[in-house]
């Protein structure tokens, strides 16, 4: 199964590719869409639109797992990255992929074995099941690894959007 994991923000929407055969992962690819502050908002939300549709026609996923917002102390940032999260949803739909959330909880427990592990020991455990030297520098990249990790561990589980 090929599964492209989304860690949504209107700054930085981290993604991977992983294929999981057999209880056997590969990563395939990663990265960051980004856009910058000052760009009109509406601006920002079509290019993560128009980003994700080129990722998602080059590498054919067949599913999305996208992570769930937790609560923001600042209310704008929490709003912005709410409305980028939706435009990840909307274009999984229109391309026709299954898509799954997940908490970021969950993510924990899939990838660690404990809900509550810190980021650094969530870090070593994708290194390791990724079997990769280096994570990349984002912890939005890493994060999208973790998520479509949890997706390859959780997928019988799940119920799609």
């Amino acid at each position: 199964m090929r599964i492209l994991g989304i860690d949504p923000g209107f700054a930085i929407t981290g993604y991977s590719i992983i294929d999981y055969e057999g209880n056997k992962f590969k990563l395939i690819d990663s990265g960051a869409i980004t856009t910058k502050a000052g760009e009109a908002f509406p601006y920002r939300l079509a290019k993560i639109y128009d980003d994700l549709s080129i990722i998602i026609d080059e590498y054919k996923p067949e599913a999305m797992s996208v992570e769930e917002l937790f609560f923001n102390q600042n209310i704008k940032t929490g709003i912005n990255v709410a409305q980028a999260r939706g435009i990840v949803l909307v274009v999984g739909y229109k391309k026709g992929i299954p898509t799954y959330e997940y908490t970021p909880l969950q993510v924990k427990q899939a990838v660690v074995g404990y809900g509550r592990a810190d980021k650094m020991q969530v870090q070593r455990m994708v290194k390791a099941i990724l079997k990769v030297d280096t994570l990349p520098k984002l912890d939005d990249i890493t994060d999208s690894m973790a998520i479509a990790i949890c997706h390859a561990h959780s997928a019988k589980y799940s119920e799609k959007l």
